[in-house]
């Protein structure tokens, strides 16, 4: 990790509670944890995507990847947290939307038959996997939806922190992000759906990992010495958090820095409990 300095700026701080991640090669946190600590090789392969089962048998049918997938890391990091995921509050962002979704819709349109599938029509918006996470736990509490592109993690991060630190309520954070076939894929390269989630609380709990810090700065942001992660890190905008994950899994205390909206960065001291 690379050394930063401070800048005595007013900061965004809470506590995490729980962690959820699937990415390729990384289906879950505790083999994530494995991997970032180096006591596992990483090997890349697929995303496994879980079935979502909380869904009712009709909205399961109709789920995407992205509903997969940002079910399957919002509902590790609250089991782990033992949050009630009906009431939590959450932030859900993303750098687009569901891109097999945009594709099947970009390929219907362009033919004669111009007639959208109503199923196709409502996974097409972006608040589509913060919707289905509403019908699967019964949430009627608040939700934030959010898109700032490549920055879109970084963004979530703050917005999830400043309705901790304000409302003084736990906050879950999931960022996810998806693939485009072609045509699309060689001008938007993600590989493969990756998402991390966070459970974030205003206080300490038995069930606490570490507390952060976040201010803004304009140091570069920290990158991954294992090549596969860093490229994960790179092509999948959710999974900027990487360096933030590994410095939670190896226990290891002090500042990483994350991509933002360049030059602005987000220092994250980070102090494992």
């Amino acid at each position: 990790m690379n050394e930063h300095k401070t800048n005595g700026v007013p900061s965004l701080s809470a506590w995490i509670d729980g962690v959820g991640v699937i990415t390729p090669g990384l289906p879950d946190w505790p083999t994530a944890r494995e991997v970032l600590r180096g006591e596992q090789a990483f090997v890349r392969a697929a995303s496994l995507l879980p079935v979502p089962t909380l869904l009712p048998a009709a909205e399961r049918r109709r789920a995407s990847r992205v509903v997969k997938l940002s079910l399957g890391i919002g509902l590790e990091a609250a089991a782990q947290a033992g949050a009630d995921v009906a009431s939590l509050t959450t932030v859900f962002c993303a750098s687009g939307a569901d891109g097999h979704n945009c594709h099947a819709l970009c390929e219907q349109l362009a033919t004669e038959d111009r007639q959208i599938s109503p199923t196709r029509f409502h996974n097409s918006v972006h608040n589509a996997a913060a919707g289905y996470w509403g019908i699967a736990t019964h949430s009627m509490a608040p939700c934030q939806v959010i898109c700032a592109y490549d920055a879109s993690m970084g963004a979530g991060l703050l917005d999830a922190l400043a309705q901790v630190v304000c409302d003084q309520q736990p906050v879950l954070l999931v960022a996810y992000d998806s693939e485009y076939p072609e045509p699309l894929h060689s001008k938007r390269d993600t590989p493969d759906c990756g998402g991390v989630a966070l459970l974030l609380s205003p206080t300490r709990s038995e069930r606490s990992l570490a507390s952060l810090r976040v201010t803004p700065t304009t140091d570069a942001a920290d990158t991954l010495a294992d090549a596969g992660l860093e490229s994960l890190r790179q092509q999948i905008p959710a999974l900027r958090a990487l360096p933030l994950l590994q410095r939670l899994a190896t226990g290891v205390a002090g500042p990483v820095c994350l991509d933002y909206l360049a030059p602005m960065q987000l220092m994250v001291d980070l102090q494992p409990c």
